[in-house]
């Protein structure tokens, strides 16, 4: 008897998840969905523990997105990215043999992506090295942010981006720490990492988002956890599990 297909579908919006799986439903009938995610760091996990045949990935998503949760996954699947209508990703991805399917989707478009999917069963391992070079590029170039603005009661303070050392979240706000002193925005840590330069500024946490070349070092405290000390800042911040192979060769 034939193994039954699986699925993993990671995106952070539940009604866009909601209506994939309504389609897939339609399409595939015989696919099972045996996880769905919000957030890269649950889909990591889901994809570590169900091992699933086929998975759906949101490219932005809080924590890890879509492409490092499929660079970071160990076992083989047949990966469509989901992506906004964003010309410079759909080339990307044109250049490879990587599926893809453009919000809102469509189901003709999710016709052939199933098609394709149901073809190349078993799943093989897809070197994304090509790929997510190329996005990030692409990324970097389109959007990246030079300025922060802060508002202080009824003063806007503009904060250089250079002199940013980290993002941290504290409730509803976002700290946003100088070497001088700290100011507070609303914008959440998901929406500022699409806008900062991946080599610039990493993620090392769900609350965190440190400068690079701020890091003074990295070691584990007395527990394992990892921590990372940064210049001119006392206190380290913490590195969560789904960041710590950034610093495998510190």
């Amino acid at each position: 008897m034939t193994a039954p297909i699986t699925a993993l579908i990671a995106e952070d919006e539940e009604p866009q998840r909601t209506e994939l799986r309504g389609m897939l439903a339609t399409l595939w009938p015989e696919l099972i969905v045996v996880a769905e995610c919000a957030d890269g760091i649950s889909a990591l996990d889901a994809w570590t523990s169900k091992k699933p045949d086929v998975a759906f990935l949101d490219i932005r998503m809080p924590g890890l997105g879509g492409l490092e949760v499929a660079q970071q996954a160990e076992s083989p699947a047949q990966v469509v990215f989901i992506t906004a209508h964003d010309e410079f990703a759909v080339k990307a991805f044109d250049a490879g043999a990587i599926d893809y399917l453009l919000k809102p989707i469509r189901a003709d478009r999710l016709t052939e992506t199933v098609a394709r999917l149901r073809s190349r069963q078993p799943a093989t391992q897809v070197d994304l090295t090509a790929l997510i070079d190329s996005l990030t590029g692409r990324l970097t170039r389109a959007e990246t942010i030079t300025w922060i603005t802060a508002s202080i009661g009824d003063t806007v303070r503009m904060i250089p981006i250079e002199d940013v050392i980290f993002f941290q979240s504290e409730e509803k706000y976002t700290r946003v720490a100088t070497a001088a002193d700290a100011a507070f925005i609303r914008t959440p840590l998901k929406d500022l990492m699409l806008k900062l330069d991946p080599e610039v500024f990493w993620r090392v946490h769900r609350n965190a988002i440190v400068r690079v070349s701020a890091i003074r070092q990295v070691k584990p405290d007395g527990d394992g956890r990892l921590l990372v000390w940064l210049h001119g800042i006392t206190e380290p911040l913490r590195v969560s599990d789904a960041f710590r192979h950034r610093f495998r060769a510190m």
